[in-house]
């Protein structure tokens, strides 16, 4: 009996300390009781480091590892507007385990090369909108400009002489330059880099005048005086630099290019993985340290469905498409 007694004692035991490490496995499993992550996850940023992009796709990870459990990592796979980080997501093993946060580039792409390595709307599946922002035009604080309208007349006076740097030909940046030459009545002279980061460290060390790069990515620069800020690009001033006019405030009505961070992972990926990842994401920006960030930086938390983000998406790439059309922009 006492053996007996011991064996049920013994027992009971293992089953309480076994009961947090159930729970434990409940809470990382997709509805479908499968496993995930079971390795380190990469969510792949398609721009150089230093960018919003970059920053965004490092909140999600950190946030991720704190709410999933797991290692989550960035990977930066920087080039062709965020063509070559996209087509390595599209083509990965559709597991959950290599995931895309990609900018306005994604829906601007297909319109503006005659090739693509992939579908935009067929070899992804869309997780949601994570944030909605601006973009910072800012400038060398040796160019003689204070605002949009002293670089409009300055570069009216020295037609193509004043460089703009950005984070790559056909993105997003690219095309708020060109939609300010036809709107402005100027000549300057677009040079692409790699990512945002490398645009504004060019602008940074004279090697152009200028750049274009989100709220995010430029605010830290222009706070330290190593940038000054010129004007932002939406319809309403950047709250952390009230100073900095839009640049319809500086003599341009009706212009306006804002921007946005979106979440996928390949096509084919469970949809329970898919819907995990959705809530989570939807969790992170929701957590007040997250939420704060994205606001002090010039962005708006979104969270949207995936049904919802598709939906964007595709009106995006509606939009965008009658602008490059207009302005006869191609890249081939």
């Amino acid at each position: 009996m006492r053996f007996h007694a011991s064996w049920k004692t013994t027992l009971i035991a293992v089953l309480l300390c076994a009961l947090p490490h159930l729970a434990m496995a409940q809470t990382a499993s997709t509805s479908s009781g499968q496993a995930y992550p079971t390795r380190t996850v990469r969510i792949i940023s398609p721009f150089a480091p230093g960018g919003g992009n970059d920053t965004v796709g490092r909140f999600l990870a950190i946030k991720f590892a704190e709410q999933i459990g797991g290692t989550y990592v960035v990977e930066n796979r920087a080039g062709s507007a965020g063509l070559i980080g996209a087509d390595m997501v599209a083509k990965s093993a559709p597991d959950g385990h290599t995931l895309l946060t990609t900018s306005p580039e994604f829906a601007i792409n297909p319109s503006m090369r005659s090739k693509m390595p992939y579908d935009t709307f067929k070899d992804f599946a869309f997780i949601s909108q994570l944030a909605s922002g601006q973009f910072m035009l800012s400038c060398h604080p040796a160019v003689p400009v204070k605002n949009a309208r002293d670089l409009i007349a300055l570069a009216k006076t020295r037609p193509g002489q004043i460089n703009y740097g950005t984070s790559g030909s056909g993105g997003i940046n690219h095309l708020a330059g060109e939609l300010l030459q036809f709107m402005a009545g100027i000549k300057w002279t677009h040079v692409p880099y790699k990512g945002a980061g490398p645009a504004l460290i060019a602008a940074m060390g004279g090697e152009t005048e200028c750049a274009f790069a989100s709220t995010i990515g430029a605010v830290g620069h222009v706070k330290g005086g190593r940038l000054r800020g010129i004007a932002v690009t939406g319809t309403r001033r950047f709250a952390e630099l009230p100073e900095v006019l839009t640049v319809a405030e500086s003599g341009v009505p009706g212009y306006s290019v804002t921007g946005w961070y979106g979440f996928y992972a390949p096509a084919g990926t469970p949809q329970d993985i898919v819907k995990r990842l959705y809530e989570e994401s939807r969790r992170a920006l929701a957590s007040p340290d997250i939420k704060d960030k994205l606001i002090k930086a010039g962005n708006e938390p979104v969270g949207s469905s995936p049904a919802e983000f598709l939906a964007f998406v595709r009106a995006e790439h509606d939009k965008w498409a009658k602008v490059i059309k207009q302005a006869n922009l191609r890249i081939d």
